[in-house]
């Protein structure tokens, strides 16, 4: 075989090459294709594996088949009570419409942008229709229900669908923060008020039902006290009459010795007639019965 030959089947060999990648594709299993002709699509291809082109006529444009997540920047909504919230919210979806997808936002980076300004109207709308503690701590979960449903509305004509929207986070603008934590201070200061004068109202009955009882109980404790008393003086009353009918005349000499010592300090000297109520002073003995 001569060189020249040769040569001609090397050439054949490379431009059959050239011409056979150019002719066939694969479609990865999480991909889809897109087929343009000179700028302008022929046909979509969804099916993984290897497929042909025209060569050099046609080209492919890949497109993800996979959930894709749209991470959003964190935005002010204002609530339904003129309350200023800062959402931080995310988006999955997909492409659903190949053809329609390219030529509406041509690639990712365009639906991003789409789907940036529709989940921001849609939170703006849905949640600009309640308060913020509806929003905080409501039904979350038909918030969001509402919101992704607009959104796949308004994005399914660029081929986009718009599967989930969660708000990861709902904050308070920094401005905001300190005069909403003053007004839940104040508030928590007029409930301790409240609570402490309701202690205070709640200390005085107790005190009062306390002071109440033990005015009875002591009452009653007198009450029992001079009746036992009473009982005593009169049993002391009864001895004492029974022991004065026995010795009159003694028993009236005990009684004013005793009336002495209490009316007499020690080494007092008196000079009086020994009579009535001295008369024991004289001798000192008792008079004889």
């Amino acid at each position: 075989m001569n060189k020249g030959l040769q040569t001609g089947l090397t050439v054949l060999t490379v431009a059959g090459l050239v011409l056979l990648s150019q002719s066939v594709f694969v479609v990865h299993q999480v991909q889809q294709a897109l087929i343009l002709q000179l700028g302008k699509p022929v046909r979509t291809v969804s099916e993984p594996g290897l497929h042909f082109k025209v060569p050099f006529l046609q080209d492919v444009y890949n497109f993800e088949k996979r959930l894709l997540v749209f991470d959003q920047e964190p935005q002010e909504i204002l609530s339904s009570d003129k309350k200023n919230l800062k959402v931080d919210s995310y988006a999955r979806w997909r492409i659903v419409d190949t053809l329609k997808f390219y030529q509406t936002v041509r690639n990712e980076a365009g639906a991003t942008a789409r789907i940036n300004d529709i989940i921001y109207s849609n939170l703006r709308e849905v949640l600009g229709q309640f308060t913020m503690m509806e929003i905080v701590a409501g039904a979350r979960e038909d918030l969001m229900a509402r919101i992704r449903t607009q959104a796949n509305l308004q994005s399914s004509q660029y081929g986009i669908e718009v599967l989930d929207v969660r708000i990861k986070r709902t904050d308070l603008p920094i401005e905001n923060s300190k005069a909403v934590f003053k007004r839940m201070q104040t508030e928590r200061e007029r409930q301790a008020k409240q609570y402490r004068a309701e202690g205070g109202e709640e200390a005085v009955k107790i005190r009062s039902i306390a002071d109440k009882d033990r005015e009875i109980i002591m009452a009653n404790a007198f009450k029992i006290s001079e009746e036992i008393r009473g009982s005593g003086d009169a049993e002391a009353a009864t001895i004492y009459a029974e022991a004065y009918k026995k010795d009159p005349q003694f028993y009236e000499f005990k009684r004013t010795l005793d009336a002495y010592q209490k009316a007499f300090a020690e080494g007092t000297t008196l000079l009086v007639q020994p009579t009535g109520f001295f008369r024991f002073l004289q001798d000192g003995q008792p008079p004889t019965p």
